[in-house]
């Protein structure tokens, strides 16, 4: 078994938790121009579902139509110092270049790395390596790039809403999708109040505007809703009680939980959310947080499927 070493603990300056750059950032373009042309069975994700920066990137796959051009492997949840591992027992098997582990993926793209090992993973089975391992430029690249062999009408990035879309995403990335790992592993007190004082005037501010909007920029669902999906719906499960997010729940939130409830429940999004996989990654991994690895039994209260009832919102204020 190999001994590559995961590089992705947490890393915190001054007692506050930083997130290293992904540094594969190439590119597939329809016309291949990048070095990298959009061709079916060509490219091949490593993701957990457990991550929600995976996540976003299984949920444009799904919806965009492309299972068929672009294939898939899961890793297991349970993270040691060795990274994300793949095991002999499916769905946590590697069926392209048979890894043990996602760090090889990274040794086979550059020899001796040692920089941070994390998922999602956008493979070239062409060439032996990684295109990207950044989410936000993946699920950019699953969107519009692969259209020839996907579903064109689904277009998360229109282009009437891009800069709404940007500005959007910039700052919910900032307080909400990294605002709950700034929490979680702060190790001052400065650090830990600032990110949860940012945290929740991000929910606060999202609240609002769910008050008067189905979603984020009107009455269609665009790339914004998607990325910060897999944080809402892991939010009341994990973040709330292991990152020391206990300010209030998603559920407490009128709005909020009845907008992540009305996502949920599109057609095909709630096969991917795994609960089991979620509470094994968080409870079991970070050690720092929960020593003896005990996995909470709740909450007992979150029922996605309830109606959210958001039909009639107006497309924007």
């Amino acid at each position: 078994m190999t001994t590559i070493r995961d590089a992705s603990s947490p890393e915190t300056r001054g007692g506050e938790f930083v997130r290293q750059d992904s540094v594969f950032r190439g590119r597939v373009t329809p016309d291949g121009s990048s070095g990298f042309p959009a061709q079916a069975g060509r490219y091949h994700l490593y993701v957990a579902l457990a991550c929600p920066w995976s996540h976003r990137t299984v949920i444009v796959r799904r919806l965009k139509g492309l299972e068929d051009a672009i294939g898939v492997s899961y890793l297991h949840p349970f993270r040691d110092e060795r990274g994300w591992r793949f095991t002999d027992q499916a769905p946590y098997v590697d069926g392209v270049k048979g890894f043990n582990f996602v760090a090889e993926a990274y040794q086979r793209s550059r020899p001796g790395y040692r920089g941070r090992v994390s998922v999602p993973v956008l493979w070239d089975a062409h060439s032996g390596r990684i295109v990207s391992n950044e989410s936000a430029e993946i699920i950019r690249m699953l969107d519009g790039a692969f259209d020839a062999l996907a579903d064109p009408s689904v277009d998360l990035y229109p282009a009437e809403h891009r800069e709404e879309i940007d500005e959007l995403n910039e700052w919910i990335y900032r307080t909400v999708n990294n605002g709950v790992y700034r929490a979680g592993f702060a190790t001052s007190q400065a650090a830990y109040d600032d990110a949860f004082s940012a945290l929740f005037a991000g929910l606060d501010r999202l609240e609002a505007i769910l008050a008067t909007r189905r979603y984020l920029v009107g009455d269609r669902i665009t790339e914004a809703d998607w990325r910060l999906f897999p944080t809402l719906v892991r939010f009341d499960t994990v973040y709330y009680l292991h990152f020391r997010c206990n300010g209030r729940r998603i559920v407490d939130y009128p709005n909020l939980w009845a907008y992540t409830r009305d996502l949920y429940q599109q057609p095909g999004i709630a096969e991917t959310v795994d609960f089991a996989q979620i509470k094994e990654h968080y409870y079991t991994t970070h050690d720092s947080l929960n020593p003896k690895r005990i996995v909470p039994a709740g909450p007992l209260d979150l029922d996605f499927l309830a109606p959210p009832g958001r039909e009639a919102l107006p497309a924007a204020a």
